[in-house]
């Protein structure tokens, strides 16, 4: 059938430019034109019952996902179908589940740097598309090989110590702590107050990704660092930032509710939105889920702090759309990138509805867009740092995190932790 319909389309499309090109070679650019109107036509036809599939890591979206199919697909003609793995799932496992299947969906998500490596024969260049102009600098980075671009940057993140305002407010907090003295200060008047100072969480990423990124981007050259720990010239273990880097975690796991190691991400987000503990250690996306829960709630961000210098908040590319060219409708899943940040429906899905700091200067935001949070990320992005677990081979934030697990746990000490560390990046490196 799918043979039948192409030859059909074929003939189609030949009949229409022999009709154009029998205008006469005196009236080249009306042929050109006629030609572009009937590729366009039959590109149409093309779109028939076609459905291009999205293997989605961001659950923050899920819900607005669903909703932008159904706008695509009335603007369009083009059915998307969206698949959601996050969270606690290990997405990394099971997309490649996924494509050893042999289902090979039109879009998938990637990091990026050593992430995309073993998905380079299906990752498309992208670099000719009309949008890339429009893509902010840095944006670029996690995707770009060898002066090429192979994916769109979902959108630009940053985290840090969420925190309540009012209950700042309420335990005699007037100003923003800024290093570790200043954070232990303001977590001894919250407890005080009879207000739990943190809400934390024991899902892998949130421990294994964002918190010991804090100590990776506190290093004088996080990549160097990384690089020196992958080739076994440097160790966590002997590192004296990660040596301070766990007084903060200590702070934080010291000083949280009593359910933590059973308190998984949604359940992190609906007590603190709840106003059950001051601080949380999470990001802009985060801002949809509270405001289901109380949209009036008043959110600041704080720096991260390890010691007594000023910390900083912590900005990235979370994640990058890629579009498989070993799937059956690659061209469509390019058009849909491209609906996405330059129609006016799909900008204002990526603000509106995603909440998200669009990765392109085109797409303008609001604090109403964005929210509280993405705004106070923004305003401390002068000093921020970056995001380098994906320099890592895929595994090893696997193995931090449930290194952290355990640390959260009280099952190993600080010397035990650090030791799984180094002991999660040679297990991969060396196999």
């Amino acid at each position: 059938m799918k043979n039948w319909k192409a030859i059909l389309i074929f003939v189609i499309v030949c009949t229409l430019m022999i009709a154009g090109c029998g205008n006469g070679g005196n009236a080249a650019t009306g042929a050109e034109n006629k030609q572009t109107e009937n590729s366009s036509a039959a590109q149409e036809t093309a779109k028939k019952d076609v459905t291009i599939k999205m293997f989605n890591f961001k659950v923050e979206i899920a819900e607005a996902l669903d909703k932008l199919t159904e706008a695509y697909e009335q603007e369009t003609g083009v059915k998307l179908e969206v698949e959601t793995h996050g969270g606690g799932e290990d997405y990394g496992a099971l997309l490649k589940a996924e494509l050893a299947s042999g289902s090979e969906p039109e879009i998938f998500n990637n990091g990026g740097y050593v992430a995309l490596e073993p998905y380079m024969d299906r990752a498309t260049e992208l670099t000719g598309e009309a949008w890339v102009k429009d893509l902010i600098e840095t944006s670029k980075m996690p995707m770009t090989v060898d002066g090429k671009l192979y994916g769109m940057p979902m959108n630009i993140e940053g985290y840090g110590l969420v925190y309540n305002k009012k209950l700042f407010e309420q335990a005699g907090i007037t100003e923003e702590p800024k290093t570790l003295p200043q954070l232990k200060e303001a977590v001894e008047k919250l407890k005080a107050a009879g207000i739990t100072p943190f809400m934390a969480t024991n899902e892998w990423w949130s421990l294994g990704i964002h918190l010991v990124n804090v100590g990776l981007a506190n290093q004088p050259d996080p990549r160097q660092f990384i690089e020196d720990v992958k080739a076994g010239k440097a160790s966590f273990k002997d590192n004296e930032v990660f040596k301070q880097w766990l007084d903060l975690v200590d702070l934080i796991f010291n000083n949280a509710q009593k359910d933590k190691m059973t308190t998984d991400y949604a359940s992190q987000i609906a007590n603190f939105a709840a106003g059950k503990a001051a601080m949380m250690l999470q990001g802009n996306w985060t801002q949809g889920d509270i405001d289901k829960i109380d949209p009036d709630l008043q959110l600041g961000v704080l720096p991260v702090p390890i010691n007594d210098q000023e910390g900083k908040v912590l900005i990235g590319v979370p994640n990058n759309y890629v579009v498989n060219s070993k799937s059956a409708h690659p061209e469509e899943a390019k058009a849909f990138l491209n609906w996405l940040v330059t129609s006016e429906t799909g900008k204002k899905f990526v603000t509106k509805e995603f909440k998200f700091i669009p990765a392109l200067s085109s797409i303008e935001a609001t604090s109403e867009d964005i929210g509280q949070i993405a705004v106070a990320v923004q305003e401390k992005s002068d000093t921020a740092v970056g995001w380098f677990w994906d320099l890592f081979p895929d595994g090893v934030t696997q193995g931090f995190g449930a290194a952290m697990q355990e640390y959260l746990g009280a099952q190993i000490s600080r010397d035990q932790l650090l030791e799984k560390l180094d002991k999660s990046v040679q297990d991969i490196v060396q196999q």
